[in-house]
């Protein structure tokens, strides 16, 4: 219930929260608050919302905020609206409303900004008293209100004579407790009032109580609401922002600008990759205060290429003032920042090759990403995206004009299987397995009609590897029943060509999907007769087999096609083998690891005994 006072008593009454106060502290500081730094961002918005409201009933007022700190008291002072006795009773009955949940805090927050409200609470993180003289600019010959709260939940509440604060504002002074000095040092008082209000558009300065002048905290307005002379010099202006502020020279800089929402704004163009999936944070500030440095949500997952700082109007910060609320402002928000990163890849598609290649050699797999679902960047880009082919890492516009045929393996150990082979035998092969590649090279003929894309089979490359004569398949016919008998264990068979390069020895041609179906088989063999037999069986295909070709004009085989001793002829068999496989450069199975270290232990063995 309002206090009541005789027009000439200015005594103050001690009263009691209605609350826990530290109780409600504790929730604050624990759920509402990430740091006790807040305490700083939550004055400033607090007097920013007064003058404000100042500014709605004087237009032309010159109001500002002063900030005082020097070693024993933290204060903040401002020319904004001010506040009645009344006010100060609502901000009491605001406390017990507000303090029974987290989720009745968080309700509340928002409707109280600009009063004392929750925000004010937060000085307690810091403070165990609160000091608060108040005089409303609504009413002519106000008087002045002083409110003092402690931390052991007491405060008074009293009148003064207009001459305790001559002119409309508010004064808010803390004294720190002992143990808030990270937060409360002036030089720290500093450092958090530029980096929470750089871009506020009311005057701050702060004083630490030395001779001198005060020192501006935000003496220049936003960099992208500044005048430049030439757009070369706006550009380097934003570029210098974006670098002090996120520590890398941007490859470029993107305005953005959505004056429906009052947005206002650049995105940096991060200078090297970044992995797949990490999100950078964004500065998202809201009416100037910064309310994030971590804001993931103001982007979509694809823009992982860029860092933004924005300031907006309409963006609706939760009770916390540390994140964005999720709501259709946000998502619409969000779906135009992404159409000005489209229009900044199309305009450099378009009228700068040079920024294009250096923006696709560091973050081809974002821009991957985004074709994949984009059509518009799919048609501008993807003959300029790199990929890996038999010709070296090429874009597809190069690799499509050389090879009208392009192949495209399913996984990156096929590729590497095959790539030597397949590029001595003229066939343009691109590496499908990557994320994203595979299915965008498949959707090249959208963007050049006359090329044609496949997928590469075992059957397509063998087609091009020459058979050896009849004489020279019939003298290796032992050799070869040799070999087939020693691989069977991996369902391999062997066959005798001539390819180049004729350094390679064997090509053993396999799929991730033919193991799979091997193994599975296997499975169903060893289960014959159960449940899980049977489910494995009706699943049976008839299972793929591996190929290892053996090349006729690398002088190793043609050495060893002629051995008749049966033993040595199944161990160099082996030995093939796993050389073969280690050239695909797949994970190796435990059997083909041991066959490996025994087939190269027996060949030494043998040479030994020969040279003795």
């Amino acid at each position: 219930m309002p206090l009541r006072h005789h027009p000439d008593d200015h005594a103050a009454t001690d009263r009691t929260f209605q609350v826990d106060l530290r109780g409600l502290v504790d929730l604050l500081s624990h759920h509402l608050y990430s740091s006790p730094r807040v305490y700083l961002r939550e004055l400033l918005q607090n007097a920013v919302d007064a003058l404000t409201a100042r500014h709605a009933i004087e237009p032309h007022g010159d109001f500002g905020i002063r900030l005082y700190a020097d070693g024993t008291v933290v204060r903040v002072e401002d020319d904004g609206v001010g506040l009645t006795e009344a006010d100060v009773h609502s901000f009491l009955a605001t406390i017990g409303r507000s303090s029974k949940r987290a989720e009745q805090v968080a309700e509340q927050r928002a409707d109280f900004i600009g009063q004392f409200g929750i925000g004010l609470l937060s000085c307690f993180l810091v403070a165990d008293e609160i000091h608060v003289v108040s005089r409303s600019a609504r009413t002519p010959d106000a008087p002045a209100v002083e409110w003092r709260g402690r931390g052991d939940g007491s405060y008074t509440v009293r009148t003064l004579p207009a001459s305790a604060r001559p002119r409309p504002g508010t004064t808010v002074t803390l004294t720190p407790r002992a143990d808030a000095g990270e937060w409360t040092r002036p030089a720290q008082v500093l450092t958090l009032a530029r980096h929470f209000g750089s871009l506020l558009r009311h005057p701050v300065t702060f004083d630490d109580g030395r001779p001198g002048p005060a020192t501006p905290v935000n003496p220049e307005p936003a960099p992208w609401s500044q005048a430049h002379p030439t757009p070369g010099a706006r550009s380097r202006a934003l570029a210098a922002y974006g670098e002090e502020i996120f520590g890398f020279t941007p490859l470029d800089t993107i305005e953005l600008d959505l004056p429906a929402v009052g947005l206002k704004g650049i995105a940096c163009v991060l200078p090297e990759a970044v992995p797949a999936g990490r999100r950078h944070g964004h500065r998202v500030h809201v009416k100037g205060m910064l309310l994030s440095e971590h804001a993931e949500e103001i982007l979509p997952e694809w823009a992982f290429f860029v860092r933004c700082v924005v300031d907006a109007e309409s963006l609706r910060p939760t009770a916390s003032r540390e994140s964005l609320y999720e709501d259709d402002t946000l998502a619409a928000v969000r779906d135009a920042l992404a159409e000005r990163l489209r229009a900044w890849i199309a305009r450099a598609a378009a009228s700068d090759p040079e920024l294009l290649g250096r923006f696709l050699q560091a973050h081809h797999l974002a821009v991957k990403s985004l074709a994949v679902h984009d059509d518009e960047i799919l048609r501008m880009l993807l003959p300029w995206l790199p990929f890996e082919t038999t010709d070296g890492h090429c874009t597809l516009d190069e690799f499509a004009r050389t090879h009208p045929t392009v192949l495209v393996t399913s996984s990156v150990e096929e590729f590497r299987q095959v790539a030597a082979i397949a590029s001595a035998a003229g066939l343009g092969v691109v590496n499908g397995g990557y994320t994203y590649d595979r299915e965008l090279v498949h959707r090249l003929p959208e963007i050049r009609p006359e090329a044609t894309v496949a997928d590469l089979d075992p059957a397509t490359l063998t087609a091009h590897l020459d058979p050896v004569d009849r004489e020279t398949e019939l003298a290796a016919s032992a050799y070869l029943a040799q070999a087939r008998d020693a691989l069977a264990v991996f369902d391999c068979d062997v066959a005798l060509r001539t390819f180049h390069p004729a350094s390679a020895p064997a090509l053993l041609v396999d799929s991730r999907e033919a193991r799979h179906e091997r193994t599975r088989s296997q499975l169903a063999r060893e289960q014959q007769g159960g449940v899980w037999g049977d489910i494995l069986g009706a699943l049976r295909q008839e299972a793929p087999r591996a190929q290892l070709i053996l090349n006729q004009l690398n002088p190793l085989v043609r050495t060893a096609v002629t051995i008749d001793e049966p033993e040595l002829a199944r161990t160099s068999a082996e030995a093939l083998y796993g050389q073969a496989a280690m050239l695909s450069r797949r994970p190796l199975r435990p059997a083909e690891s041991s066959l490996i270290n025994r087939s190269f232990l027996d060949l030494l063995a043998h040479a030994l005994r020969k040279d003795s």
